[in-house]
Formats: structure tokens, C-alpha cells, sequence
């Protein structure tokens, strides 16, 4: 199957054919908020594009000042070879690094600007043009700092970077505010999101960081899954070969269902290894796991499925097989029949109903783009950007879900800071029955006012909150006053206030006196 001369034209062009003439959708580059504080000229909120890589603080702000070096401006360098720190002093205000577009990968310019000690890296572009989406390189073994990179970076039209440039070249403190609270819609008490993937593991480092994202999230990921905070979908990119081709060689080796459905090969060499048709199928065995799951009403055993798959299935050790992923079908107690018949006959000149389906699901709908890069995560329907790494994306989860909704782990201190912790968030609290308006939630603190024991408290949750309806006097005696006298027990408590009772006289929650001390209440009799 090696393809030598023209083969390797061929392959171009097979592959030049279908992006030319089967991609009609569109790319949506993912933005957040730059908002710039001083001066005065340059007040205003920006849009910036998010970089695939880093760590964006999804549901989170970021505040600092504006930083553009005297040398190293495109930062391709060591910021040290200069002799420039970033570093922060105790009570200064982070760095956002603003560097120019150009000569080094985008990836290259946020590891000097981290390791010099930036907060944020903003990289201005170099033409006029729309936004763009900062990717990572193609793999490389110089790019083995990716995974190391942990700063946010975004994108900047040329004309803000120029203005942000004048400012500080008139000597000017530009303050600036990154906010991603928005980046991700957060409607409800449920995050669906999707992950794109392969089964491939033969494509050098992105291949491996998919598999080790999948095995480091799995825990998380099936713990949301299974108590409904989220509902998850995998997913798998396939592509088509051009008409005109189909009999070729190479279409044959990468494709199954005549054409239909096809990957790359894995190894980018027809003449060794797997073929790239026997990556789909894999790919489309891991939709059917994905799938019987489901139906059996435990979809997150396709974590450890592939995971599983991943570890006892490898390609270099010639076990990338479906032998092999029966075994591993078998020892999750998974229904193998059904799945081969989801699978089908990938040899049959037909479509299949769930390749089809996988096509169709690449193409964008509504805010979110075509997913044309591997591996992609989609997030309440919008895709995310950045590092691919338990702790970034189970921030952008956590981001997801309404305010007051998440679930615990987004509010353990390895995700965020518990802000009622401080002066109660400065929100209403009755200290003596330890009650608080204050909630915490992943965005920061609301002011509401609480349920307790299934009685609903009432009022603006800064300053007030008070017991309503039948059962209020069970929590704290509503908050009204309350007295024992030579063994008799008065209240001023009723279903709809603070009331002093019959021969007592006051405000009703803090004073009730009686009016004739020889009157005796009929009701304590």
C-alpha cells in the first residue's frame, strides 16, 4: 500500500478535494471581554479571541495592567536573554504581556511571556482582519512546553494593539480586565457537553493528551454524570472521500463503506502499520459502546471503555484490534452483540446511520462552529478553548451551570474561593441559629435569602431576611420575641409576623410586656 512520487501528490489532492469541496461551514472563533479601566482615551470594552492553549479562567476576571517590552516584542525569545522580569512584587498588579503577532508560534510567545513572569499574555496581530482562533503547532518534539503552559492568552485586533501601544508609549498606566464570565452560557442546573476525540494513538502528542485527559477526568466525569449534573456525548471526526477518488489506493486503505467514512492513517505511511480505515472502525466500535451504554441507562462506561482500550489495546503493540476491544467489551459486562450490530458491515456499499450522524454533528449550528480540530471540547453548546487538563476544564464545567447550582466539587478551594467565608460575603446572617443569605457559587457570592427545614425566608438578602408561612416559628421562633414565665412559655410568633399575645404589649420581636400583671392567659391554664 506504499504510495511513492505521485502517490504522495494523490494523497494532497484527495485530501485537497474534500476540504475544498465538502467543508461548507464556518469556524466561530471563541471570544471574552477585554476591558480596559484607564485611561481615560482608551476606556472600553474590547473583544478578544480565547487561544486554544493555557488556562482561560472560565467564570472567572482577571485585573492587571499592561506590560509592552522594549526588546523581545514578538517574544520568540527568552525574556531572560534581556534581562526583563514580570515578575509580581507583593501588592502589584499582574502583567498582561502585550507582544506582537509573528516569527514563533503563538504557543512559543505564552512560555516566554509565563516564564518571565506574565499574569496574561495579549497578542496583538499583525494585519487588519477579523479575529482568529491561536492554535497549537503541529506536532513537534520542540513543543513539548504546551502542556506546561497555565497563563491565559488571547488574541487583539491590530488597531487595539496599536492604541494600547501609543498609551504606554506616552508613559500612560493602561489597567485592563479579562473577563470570562460570559464566555460560556450558563442557563440551568445541567451541563451537556461533548468531546471529540479519536481512537488513534499513534499521532504523536495531541493523540497522547487525549488519552490522558480521558484517564485523569474519567473519576470527575462519571461522578457528574452519574448524579445528572451533566449529560455527556462523545464524538468522532470522519470525512468523506472525494467521488473521483474513491477506487484510489489511499481512499481504499483509509476508508470504509466504499468512500463513505475515512481518517488519516496513523502513522502517515501507507506501506507499515494500521490504516486509517481501521481507525474509523474503532472509532465507530467506541459510538457503539458509547451508545448500548446508554441505552442501558450507565452511559459513563465509555470512560472506562476507553480508557481500558487505551491500556490494553495499544497499536505499536499490534493489539489495536477488535479481538481485543471484545475483551474489553466483555469485562465491562457490555451487550457485544448489540454493539456489532451498531457497528454494521463496514465493507457494504451503503451508509451508516451512525457515521452519518457523526458527519453531520462536525457541521456548526446556531452559536457553535464546526468542530475542525481534534481533539475539541463543546460546552453548552459553545467550544471551548484551552489547556486540555482535569483541573481547565472542569473550571469551564463549573462555568456552565447556573449560579447557585453547581455541584461540590466546583466549589472545593482547588477550584475557587469560598467568598461567605469573609465578613459572611456581606450578606444578611442570624448568628444564633446559624442561618446566612450568603450562597457561594462558582461565579462568586449571591446575597439570598435561605430555606430551612422547608420554611422559606423572605427579604433582600443584604440586610434582611425573615421566616415566612406555617412552619416560620419552628426556626428561631420566626425571629420574634419569646418568653418563659414561672413555667409557661409566651410567643409573639404567628404564621405572618411578630404579634405580642393577648395581655402583653411591644414591638413583637424584640419587647413584649404585659399590660396587667394579674392577667392570666385562658390558653396556659
Amino acid at each position: 500500500m506504499g504510495f511513492r512520487s505521485g502517490g504522495a501528490m494523490l494523497r494532497l489532492l484527495v485530501w485537497a478535494a474534500f476540504l475544498l469541496g465538502c467543508c461548507h461551514g464556518r469556524f466561530v472563533v471563541e471570544k471574552n471581554s477585554l476591558k480596559v479601566t484607564a485611561p481615560d482615551d482608551l476606556k472600553g470594552t474590547y473583544e478578544c479571541a480565547i487561544g486554544n492553549f493555557g488556562v482561560p479562567q472560565y467564570g472567572g476576571t482577571m485585573v492587571g495592567f499592561v506590560a509592552y517590552p522594549k526588546a523581545n516584542k514578538k517574544a520568540c525569545k527568552s525574556f531572560d536573554d534581556f534581562d526583563i522580569s514580570y515578575k509580581a512584587k507583593p501588592g502589584s498588579f499582574p502583567t498582561f504581556l502585550l507582544v506582537d503577532r509573528g516569527d514563533c508560534y503563538f504557543t512559543k510567545k505564552a512560555w516566554n511571556a509565563q516564564n518571565a513572569g506574565a499574569a496574561a499574555i495579549l497578542v496583538a496581530d499583525d494585519k487588519d482582519e477579523p479575529l482568529i482562533t491561536m492554535d497549537t503547532p503541529e506536532e513537534s518534539g520542540r513543543a513539548e512546553y504546551l502542556e506546561n503552559i497555565t497563563i491565559p492568552s488571547a488574541l487583539i485586533t491590530k488597531s487595539f494593539g496599536d492604541r494600547l501601544k501609543k498609551a504606554i508609549d506616552n508613559g500612560d498606566m493602561v489597567n485592563v480586565n479579562l473577563d470570562w464570565r460570559e464566555a460560556l452560557p450558563h442557563p440551568d442546573e445541567r451541563v451537556e457537553y461533548e468531546f471529540w476525540t479519536n481512537s488513534n494513538d499513534e499521532c504523536g502528542p495531541k493523540c497522547d493528551s487525549q488519552i490522558d485527559f480521558v484517564k485523569s477526568f474519567k473519576g470527575a466525569a462519571q461522578v457528574l454524570e452519574k448524579k445528572g449534573y451533566t449529560e455527556f456525548t462523545p464524538h468522532y471526526i470522519t470525512w468523506y472521500c472525494p467521488e473521483a477518488f474513491i477506487l484510489s489506493k489511499q481512499c481504499k486503505s483509509q476508508c470504509i463503506n466504499h468512500g463513505r467514512y475515512c481518517a488519516p492513517d496513523p502513522e502517515q505511511d501507507f506501506s507499515k502499520g494500521y490504516d486509517g480505515k481501521d481507525v474509523v472502525v474503532q472509532n465507530l466500535r467506541q459510538v457503539c459502546v458509547f451508545k448500548v451504554a446508554k441505552e442501558h441507562k450507565k452511559p459513563w462506561l465509555w470512560w472506562d471503555y476507553v480508557t481500558d482500550f487505551a491500556i490494553r489495546c495499544p497499536m505499536k503493540e499490534k493489539k489495536y484490534t477488535k479481538e481485543c476491544a471484545d475483551g474489553v467489551i466483555k469485562s465491562l459486562g457490555l451487550d457485544h452483540k448489540a454493539i456489532d450490530k451498531c457497528i454494521g458491515d463496514p465493507d457494504a456499499d451503503e451508509e451508516n446511520p451512525v457515521l452519518k450522524a457523526e458527519q453531520d454533528a462536525q457541521i456548526g449550528k446556531g452559536s457553535r462552529g464546526d468542530v475542525t480540530i481534534l481533539p475539541t471540547l463543546v460546552i453548552n453548546n459553545r467550544q471551548y478553548r484551552g489547556k486540555l487538563d482535569k483541573g481547565a476544564v472542569l473550571k469551564a464545567l463549573c462555568a456552565g451551570f447556573r449560579e447557585t447550582t453547581e455541584p461540590a466539587v466546583c466549589l472545593s478551594e482547588d477550584i475557587q474561593t469560598n467568598e461567605c467565608l469573609e465578613n459572611n460575603g456581606g450578606c444578611w446572617q442570624d448568628k444564633a441559629a446559624n442561618i446566612t443569605a450568603c450562597k457561594d457559587t462558582f461565579r462568586g457570592r449571591v446575597c439570598e435569602c435561605p430555606v430551612v427545614k422547608g420554611v422559606k425566608f423572605v427579604g433582600d438578602g443584604y440586610t434582611h431576611c425573615e421566616a415566612s408561612g406555617s412552619g416560620r416559628c419552628e426556626i428561631n421562633n420566626g425571629g420574634c420575641w419569646k418568653e418563659t414565665r414561672n413555667g409557661r412559655t409566651y410567643s409573639a410568633c404567628t404564621d405572618d409576623g411578630c404579634k405580642c399575645p393577648d395581655g402583653f404589649k411591644g414591638d413583637g420581636k424584640h419587647k413584649c410586656e404585659e399590660e396587667d400583671p394579674d392577667f392570666v392567659d385562658e390558653e396556659f391554664e
